[in-house]
């Protein structure tokens, strides 16, 4: 099964059948979704408890068949949204609604059903297998907690899902340390699909692997998603990554959404300051170029999730942040005369020729790093 792609989205497959989706009821709706944990207090008091914030009132719909990719600072809680998503966490405040039904506050019992639709690919592909167990068993196992099929058919299928991930049916009986990164992954993926979700949340999948390891997987993916009609959640801190991957890109800071948008409306207009900073981070391969190109450093680090700040969460490291920055929070909505499908949280957004000096270049550059990635992968 060949996997090559050209990575630079010549086939406009994040275009296609984009307006079909729009008018569709999402296969995930997450309204005012909260994920605080406890953490030990600092008061001689005791009652006085203190809670991260991991996750802050995040509103977010996605569409059936598409990849919503999911970007921001080590730390801004992709992963507990993550978790969320797939029920591995119970939320704090808030809704999450799938293929239409509220399963928020569903037990572990009646979730048992429900989990055949949701799953979830780990970021790293040593830490998600158990070392002492064979792949055939760990690939089988939804079938045999699920109770699917006889032992006999369960082998059978496992070999169909090893093949269709791009592994040796024949190296059924081997264990984890037998296989590379990137084929640890492919067991994850496998892991995955068996029992045929609709939804695939991926945390970092490809973070662990070799770019070249990388692009076969993403492509991978991509082949999944069009035989199968998968829907992903893809979470990665790498913009090049997820330009290709996504249709949709959803921008994360401290908990909360501040900028969502088309992927290509993202990369060429984007509004929130923070974005416009992630974009002019992106490394060229041109030296001269980059030399040229305006970068936004940020001043301090991410405050704590403990404290955030009041107001707009990214108000003190914003260099157009003024005094209402700090007292209000700004609503994720259309600004500047955007399309209803791109949505930014923040009172001045950057206007196109604020971005220009330093998406032209961002563009451009990413794509060729993007083409010479998947010449790697194919190779």
């Amino acid at each position: 099964m060949s996997h090559s792609m050209d990575l630079g989205r010549p086939d406009g497959r994040a275009d296609e059948g984009a307006d079909d989706r729009a008018g569709e009821e999402p296969l995930l709706r997450l309204r005012g979704v909260r994920k605080y944990f406890p953490v030990q207090s600092s008061s001689f008091f005791r009652g006085d408890a203190e809670f991260v914030h991991a996750v802050d009132g995040v509103d977010l719909d996605i569409r059936r068949g598409e990849t919503l990719g999911l970007v921001g600072e080590t730390g801004c809680g992709k992963s507990s949204l993550a978790r969320c998503i797939a029920r591995l966490y119970d939320v704090t405040e808030g809704t999450i609604e799938l293929d239409g039904k509220d399963i928020t506050h569903l037990s572990r019992a009646q979730m048992r059903p429900l989990r055949r639709e949701v799953q979830m690919i780990f970021q790293d592909p040593y830490g998600s297998l158990n070392p002492r167990r064979r792949v055939g068993s760990i690939i089988g196992d939804p079938f045999t907690i699920h109770g699917i099929g006889s032992a006999r058919e369960r082998k059978k299928s496992v070999q169909d899902l090893m093949a269709l991930v791009g592994l040796n049916p024949e190296h059924y009986n081997r264990f984890p340390a037998d296989f590379s990164g990137g084929q640890r992954q492919r067991i994850g993926v496998a892991r995955a699909l068996a029992l045929k979700p609709k939804l695939l949340v991926c945390d970092e999948p490809v973070s662990a692997l070799d770019v070249s390891i990388q692009a076969q997987l993403i492509n991978l993916l991509e082949d999944l998603q069009r035989d199968l009609g998968l829907t992903y959640v893809f979470i990665t801190h790498d913009l090049s990554v997820v330009r290709h991957i996504s249709d949709r890109i959803s921008v994360m800071y401290l908990g909360k959404i501040v900028e969502t948008a088309p992927v290509e409306e993202l990369f060429e207009k984007s509004r929130h300051p923070y974005t416009r900073a992630l974009l002019s981070a992106l490394p060229l391969p041109d030296p001269d170029m980059a030399d040229r190109r305006e970068q936004i450093v940020l001043v301090g680090d991410m405050p704590t999730p403990v404290h955030p700040p009041s107001g707009c969460r990214f108000h003190t490291r914003c260099p157009k942040a003024q005094q209402n920055c700090a007292e209000h929070v700004p609503p994720l909505e259309p600004v500047l005369g955007d399309p209803p499908d791109h949505r930014t949280a923040c009172f001045y957004p950057m206007t196109v020729e604020d971005s220009l000096a330093v998406v032209t270049a961002t563009v451009a550059d990413s794509q060729v790093t993007a083409d010479d990635t998947a010449t790697a992968g194919g190779a």
